[in-house]
């Protein structure tokens, strides 16, 4: 009997003053067969309401005691007995989620991935004896540069063996995080590469004329709005954005050189911004092997000398 079922027992006899007389089987009278039917019926529903109330406290306060201890032991021992860590790389790459990207439940409502994040789970398992290496599952077309950047750093400064493996696509700041990795695997069919910057944006001052909208600025700083979609860009505005536009690039070129061990001048031969099959990749040097997950693993099992069992 649970515990929540005794109290509720204990409180309905606490309720009133017991009668001993009534419990003595010798004075009990036949009830009438409606009252029969009536008592039923209401032990049913209580029943059921207790049931209803213990499943939901159950669920809120985390007793699963309907589990049976064999289950709870061998769900417990899947979950820790993992010697590689799986890190998911999805959607933009961002230096971290803001509260307006989650929603009541703190799910995020965005398809983002935030740098702090990978960044710690890389630092816990390096820290981690039982876990071997990790393995990061890359299935996005970019993001911020810093955040990419913070993601290729960290990678480069873990002690233990970092697989990336790029399934749709590694593109952009995606790739340049990737890139820090000591093996890349891809899907012959995988998008890769698009090394290259932009800042593009919609100028909505045709729009805005034709509303009747007007764009005061009120700016200290020659350029302290440049860049604003309500106003036109100037020639020197486009210069100046167009000198950090190269200012990044020739950083995002100069990393996966290094990363990759690639020349300079063919990393920058190949940085026109577009994305290549991963089969153009693996000849371009921009990654190491084309295969799918399974073959991670058995590659990880080789280089590892033991069974591979993957925690994420």
């Amino acid at each position: 009997m649970s515990n929540t079922f005794k109290k509720i027992l204990q409180f309905k006899i606490c309720e009133k003053e017991i009668n001993y007389t009534k419990l003595n089987p010798k004075n009990w009278r036949r009830p009438p067969f409606k009252k029969i039917i009536r008592g039923l019926a209401f032990l049913i529903i209580f029943l059921g309401a207790l049931i209803i109330v213990k499943d939901e406290y159950e669920y809120q306060f985390g007793d699963y005691s309907y589990y049976s201890d064999n289950e709870i032991s061998e769900n417990s021992e899947d979950e820790y007995d993992c010697n590689v860590l799986g890190i998911e790389i999805h959607g933009d790459v961002v230096t971290y989620i803001t509260p307006y990207s989650k929603d009541e439940n703190g799910n995020n409502i965005f398809d983002e991935t935030a740098s702090e994040e990978v960044i710690y789970l890389i630092n816990q398992a390096d820290k981690d004896s039982d876990i071997k290496a990790i393995i990061l599952e890359i299935d996005s077309f970019g993001g911020s540069a810093v955040a990419a950047e913070e993601i290729s750093e960290a990678i480069k400064r873990a002690n233990k063996p970092i697989i990336a493996f790029i399934r749709t696509a590694g593109v952009s700041a995606a790739y340049w995080a990737a890139s820090g990795a000591d093996t890349i695997f891809a899907s012959a069919l995988s998008d890769v590469g698009g090394i290259g910057i932009t800042m593009s944006y919609l100028d909505k001052t045709k729009k805005n004329e034709k509303e009747g909208l007007t764009y005061n600025s009120l700016s200290t700083g020659k350029f302290k709005d440049y860049g604003d979609p309500n106003k036109p860009m100037t020639t020197e505005e486009r210069n100046l954005i167009m000198r950090d536009l190269e200012i990044v690039h020739n950083l995002f070129i100069k990393a996966v050189s290094e990363n990759r061990n690639l020349s300079i001048d063919k990393v920058r031969a190949l940085a026109d911004g577009s994305s290549m099959p991963g089969e153009m990749a693996l000849e371009n040097g921009l990654i190491d092997k084309i295969g799918d997950f399974y073959d991670v693993e058995d590659y990880l099992k080789e280089k590892l000398g033991e069974k591979i069992e993957v925690c994420w």
